[in-house]
């Protein structure tokens, strides 16, 4: 399969006999994600080919869906799907406004100060949501880690096809 697969949610159980599934949402678009007809494929954590599959009925319940898909018949068949991500084709993931970007674009961006001449800080390996605003985790390259918030202050500018980041490090950030 030569097209890339986006993450935007996780099986996490069964729900009734029906084969209805939970499902955590790893998208801001998930209304979107899992609404009718909408195509997804499962994906199994340990490899294997992505399934194809499309959204029968889905609906919010504390803070997960409750998904019903075509191709899953009943609560044995949804049972094997515990713990498979739900992913859909990069071709069909929203533009967003400018300043916003999706986590896949920003992971793995260089990481320069906006000094003279500027100063490599190291590689964004993961982004944390811990409430506020996001927070960019850059490992250096000695293996520390460095947090930056996601705030206009400290993220100057974001290169998403040279993959680079500018940052201004406010005092106490490093």
């Amino acid at each position: 399969m030569t097209q890339k697969l986006l993450t935007v949610g996780k099986i996490v159980n069964t729900h009734g006999i029906r084969g209805e599934m939970k499902v955590v949402p790893y998208s801001d678009f998930a209304e979107q994600r899992f609404a009718k007809n909408s195509p997804l494929y499962i994906v199994s954590s340990k490899g294997g080919a992505p399934i194809p599959v499309t959204v029968e009925a889905s609906r919010l319940h504390k803070n997960m869906y409750i998904m019903k898909l075509k191709e899953v018949g009943g609560i044995n068949e949804a049972e094997k799907y515990k713990e498979y991500l739900l992913k859909i084709d990069e071709t069909l993931q929203e533009e967003l406004p400018d300043n916003e970007y999706y986590f896949h674009e920003i992971i793995g961006c260089q990481v320069v100060t906006d000094d003279e001449p500027a100063q490599e800080l190291g590689v964004i390996k993961e982004i944390l949501t811990p409430g506020a605003n996001d927070v960019w985790v850059v490992k250096t390259p000695k293996g520390k880690e460095i947090l930056l918030p996601s705030i206009p202050d400290v993220i100057l500018d974001v290169d998403k096809v040279n993959k680079v980041v500018r940052v201004h490090l406010m005092e106490g950030l490093l």
